[in-house]
């Protein structure tokens, strides 16, 4: 039940203790996981410092030494303990009582790894879709490792060898144990949002799989998708596999791979220059050779080598064509001549002139009609005579 106070009528510090115990005391004796992260030994008494798993908690956990020594578990071993919780209402302190400890099986390790990797790409954290391409030549690489690792030592020198002009922020922080995961996510944090940082490589040697364990943290996990900037694992050997490799948007087997794999080699670089401005001269000079030799193909034809004998050949050949027309215009006057000559001379011989000339008469009566027949003519009517070069007006008589 709860307490029922005020102000005029409170209850001594004891008292809030003791219901506190008492609260504690009603949830019995469970199974917790967790990771050791620190260990004391006080004659029988051992004293654990059990952080979770995922986020930043811990506890205390109090344990006989007879217990403890039952599973040994190093600092950083993953276990299940079976524990009383415990409220010490005279120090105000709360602790765990061990009854039993277990020691997480790696078959049990890889099976939960497995329901984490299922539950993730589900997700679609491991997408091919949302993976970043990685820069060609980046400004500053942000490096996290261990302190004064080999892992540092093998990205840095690799890249410095590969492109001497490459510049580094290294970020150091543990890489195995109960806190790596969560230094790793601040250095993650603090590299992402720095502008100068082109890509974040995470580096570590190789390990058993309890020491890669910190890579596969969940909460690792969807801190590498959310960044902004590329990351590269690289992590442990080839062989290694931990889920941070299927969330960074390139794996490398190693740290020296990945040096290989986010900084291009300035030999490689250079040569690779070299051969195509090779490429780029044999081309322009083919070009060139296949200009010059149209160009010359067109400096040799006749009418370019010599331009004044094409305008003379075709100037006889205008002069020429207009020897054609005037003969052939001659000839058709001529022929158009001899035609109107002999039209001439038809019209002339079929002509009346002509037959007046040969002595006949045309007669025409008043109204000019030409007189056919005497039956035509009445008695008394004047008809014209017309001759050849002369005409006679005449009555006709019917006698």
């Amino acid at each position: 039940m709860a307490l029922e106070t005020s102000a005029e009528a409170p209850v001594p510090v004891r008292t809030v203790l003791q219901a506190v115990g008492g609260w504690i005391g009603k949830l019995g004796r469970i199974w917790v996981e967790g990771q050791i992260a620190e260990c004391k030994k006080r004659g029988n008494t051992v004293f654990l410092t059990l952080r979770d798993p995922i986020a930043a908690v811990s506890a205390q956990v109090i344990c006989t030494r007879a217990v403890f020594e039952a599973v040994s578990p190093a600092e950083g071993a993953r276990v299940v303990m079976f524990v009383k919780p415990d409220f010490n209402a005279t120090r105000g302190s709360f602790a765990l009582t061990a009854i039993e400890i277990r020691a997480v099986g790696i078959g049990e390790l890889l099976a939960r790894l497995e329901k984490l990797r299922r539950q993730l790409a589900a997700e679609g954290l491991f997408a091919r879709e949302r993976k970043r391409t990685l820069p060609f030549l980046p400004g500053v690489i942000g490096l996290i490792c261990g302190r004064e690792s080999a892992a540092e030592r093998d990205v840095v020198q690799n890249a410095q060898r590969r492109w001497p002009a490459v510049r580094f922020r290294i970020e150091q922080s543990a890489v195995q144990g109960p806190y790596a995961a969560g230094e790793v996510v601040e250095a993650l944090r603090k590299l992402d949002t720095d502008p100068e940082v082109d890509v974040i490589v995470i580096a570590r040697g190789g390990g058993s799989l309890e020491d890669l364990l910190p890579f596969s943290d969940e909460a690792l996990l969807r801190a590498v998708a959310a960044c902004r900037t590329p990351v590269v694992s690289a992590i442990g050997h080839e062989q290694d596999t931990p889920l941070l490799d299927y969330v960074a948007d390139l794996r490398a087997s190693t740290p020296t791979d990945a040096a290989k794999r986010i900084v291009p080699d300035v030999a490689e670089q250079m040569a690779l220059v070299t051969q195509l401005r090779d490429r780029g001269r044999r081309s322009m000079r083919g070009w060139l050779d296949r200009e010059q030799a149209w160009l010359d193909a067109i400096r040799s034809r006749p009418a370019i080598a010599d331009p004044v004998r094409e305008i003379e050949r075709q100037a006889e050949q205008v002069d020429a064509l207009a020897a054609r027309a005037r003969q052939c215009l001659d000839a058709s006057l001529n022929r158009a001549g001899d035609d109107i000559a002999h039209m001439h001379a038809r019209l002339l011989a079929l002509s009346p002139a002509a037959t007046l000339r040969r002595g006949y008469v045309i007669a025409q009566n008043a109204d000019g009609a030409v007189v056919r027949s005497a039956a035509e003519v009445s008695s008394g009517e004047e008809l014209l005579l017309r001759f050849t070069d002369d005409e006679l007006i005449v009555t006709a008589d019917s006698e």
